[in-house]
């Protein structure tokens, strides 16, 4: 079984969304999903209120979902870990062990080619609007995810 994770900085707003967008595309007895944040700002918090609205109005139900901070002992049980900006990655490469822990560390937006900017925009400040936009960029990010996955 493939286990990924899903990294952003508190767990709530586009972590949440791509680990519940991406679990949606993929077989469950292959594929393992999980999220978490490198920050401990809403451990134990369910997703931001309108990741859950923008995800239900998708057929997507992440309301079970609890945020929990990344640790090191992460890299021993995934497969792939995906940050959502720069300083997820900074955070998370922080506590690589090993060479190979490295490895396992990618940008979530390297794996859409239609998108220069790698950075997942935070829409926790904003308005409805920017959940709206976000779920589509996660949304099609995770098509392509979940394609190059199945085909391998």
């Amino acid at each position: 079984m493939m286990r990924i994770l899903m990294v952003c900085l508190g767990n709530i707003c586009r972590s949440p969304l791509a680990h519940g967008i991406l679990e949606s595309k993929l077989n469950k007895e292959d594929f393992y999903i999980d999220s978490a944040g490198t920050a401990a700002y809403h451990i134990g918090n369910q997703p931001d209120q309108r990741s859950i609205a923008v995800a239900k109005s998708n057929n997507i139900d992440i309301s079970s979902q609890s945020a929990r901070q990344f640790k090191a002992t992460d890299f021993d049980s995934f497969d792939i870990i995906y940050a959502m900006d720069q300083s997820n990655y900074n955070n998370i490469v922080a506590l690589v062990k090993t060479k190979n822990d490295i490895h396992k560390v990618k940008f979530f937006l390297e794996e859409n080619t239609s998108i220069t900017n790698k950075n997942v925009p935070d829409p926790y400040y904003g308005n409805t609007r920017g959940f709206l936009s976000l779920y589509q960029l996660i949304d099609t990010t995770c098509n392509s995810i979940a394609s190059k996955l199945t085909d391998l």
